[in-house]
């Protein structure tokens, strides 16, 4: 499996967690635009910064013109993030992490979560936001899990249907309708957590620092 780090111009990661990404194969890095103000600023080099480049600033788009491949788009169709997806995936991406993707305006972290939906059947994307990890699901789905650790359920419909093992408040063929209903700070009770999910996709949030400890990333 490819993988690689997507960061957009939101809420700025630790340098240690991109670190963290690179050990764990993460190893290409691509800036949405802005990004890569972010990239400058932690003293890490991009391999490819993408975007209509309007947020990107002169002098740090200078400084990465001969260390980093600089590609404009000017359509105004997708968004810089969803450029970059797509290149990735042009590159035979099959994972990605996006960082910064979430942050002080709700537009561009709502927009950025249905990303996750939008290009789900292309592309595996998690989306890292300070303590927190969320990533689309359905089918099948087996977790490795800590005890009494923290897992928050969400989902957008009465059509998708949620029956769960090994959490402490069990689901059983439960829809989680947005706004309606939802299944927030339940938690593993052992090492393992099954999911079943039929009629679309929900959302699983965790802890990042519990699966960087545990090795569950």
């Amino acid at each position: 499996m490819k993988k690689c780090i997507v960061l957009a111009n939101g809420t700025p990661p630790k340098k240690s967690v991109i670190k963290y990404l690179n050990d764990k194969d993460y190893k290409t890095l691509y800036c949405a635009d802005g990004g890569a103000n972010t990239a400058f600023k932690l003293n890490i080099v991009p391999d490819y910064i993408i975007g209509d480049l309007d947020s990107i600033t002169d002098n740090v788009k200078e400084y990465y013109s001969d260390k980093s491949k600089i590609i404009k788009y000017t359509r105004q169709d997708d968004t810089d993030v969803e450029k970059c997806l797509k290149h990735a995936i042009g590159k035979g991406f099959t994972e990605a992490v996006l960082i910064g993707g979430t942050g002080d305006r709700l537009d561009h972290s709502f927009c950025n979560l249905g990303i996750v939906l939008k290009f789900f059947d292309e592309i595996k994307i998690k989306v890292l936001h300070q303590a927190s990890v969320l990533e689309a699901m359905t089918g099948k789905i087996n977790l490795k899990t800590v005890a009494g650790e923290t897992i928050s359920l969400y989902g957008f419909d009465r059509k998708t249907k949620i029956t769960s093992t090994g959490l402490k408040y069990s689901l059983d063929s439960t829809a989680l309708p947005f706004g309606e209903r939802e299944s927030t700070s339940n938690y593993a009770t052992g090492n393992s957590v099954n999911l079943k999910i039929t009629g679309g996709k929900i959302f699983v949030v965790r802890l990042f620092e519990i699966l960087r400890k545990h090795d569950l990333f």
